[in-house]
């Protein structure tokens, strides 16, 4: 009876230890699937170049050092609306904006179910960051792709080295100019979105720079619209950490296009 027994918890082992290896494989294989599929949309449909020139002063670059073809990126997916990019870190990612924020949570921007989902924007924001604040989320991967490097803005250093992310549009370009990071709840306010103007957003945005884990070079310059980056935490439960930031008309804006 008792070998019979043993028998069996060796079996139940041994099932688990296979349904456990094949869950790391697979997920293993989602994670490599998704970076060739974001690392050939990159060299698909963008160029880098050379026109990082500083402002005067200020040390930072006038124009983004990649320029992006939204006309065949649109081509494939109407849904794209911008490109998301920050130099020395793993943010190099298109961006869309579904008809839910349920869509692109677990699919890839070519509509194919993948565990790192899209970079998407919320699907209550007006297009062409006509809000206050607009909301842009992105998964958490133990791989580090995708909004995984977010929560390194918790040092000083690290954002004293980046302190702005490019976001590019068909129409212009951008410059995210960082202002605050810092772990909320997934129920936090960060996540109401203002369509005016009014002294709770200018608490709302307050609240961000007070509670930041960095300190900011530079302060918000008068009215503008602002950018929240969203991405999981695990502090606690349903944790996440949120960049915020000011956005600002690149100087290179005008709608870019690679040119064949």
């Amino acid at each position: 009876m008792g070998k019979k027994i043993r028998r069996i918890i060796m079996g139940m082992l041994l099932i688990i230890f296979i349904g456990s290896t094949g869950v790391i494989l697979y997920t293993k294989q989602q994670y490599r699937v998704s970076e060739e599929l974001y690392s050939q949309a990159s060299e698909q449909y963008t160029v880098r170049t050379e026109e990082t020139g500083a402002d005067t002063g200020k040390g930072e670059p006038v124009s983004a050092p990649v320029m992006v073809d939204f006309d065949a990126l649109r081509a494939e997916n109407e849904d794209i609306i911008g490109w998301i990019y920050c130099e020395g870190t793993p943010i190099d990612y298109l961006v869309v904006q579904g008809p839910d924020n349920d869509y692109y949570l677990r699919r890839s921007y070519d509509g194919v179910h993948s565990t790192a989902g899209t970079i998407f924007i919320d699907a209550n924001n007006r297009e062409n960051f006509a809000d206050c604040n607009t909301i842009v989320y992105g998964h958490n991967m133990k791989n580090g792709s995708m909004f995984a490097v977010l929560s390194s803005w918790e040092e000083q250093m690290f954002y004293e080295e980046h302190p702005i992310i490019w976001f590019l549009t068909p129409e212009r370009d951008y410059k995210i100019v960082l202002l605050s990071g810092r772990t909320v709840s997934a129920h936090s306010d960060v996540y109401t979105i203002y369509k005016e103007p009014c002294e709770e957003f200018d608490t709302y945005v307050q609240d961000a720079l007070a509670q930041s884990d960095f300190q900011p070079v530079m302060e918000p310059e008068g009215e503008g619209n602002y950018v929240l980056l969203s991405t999981c935490s695990y502090v606690f439960d349903d944790a996440r950490y949120v960049l915020l930031g000011q956005l600002v008309p690149a100087e290179s804006a005008g709608g870019k296009r690679i040119v064949e």
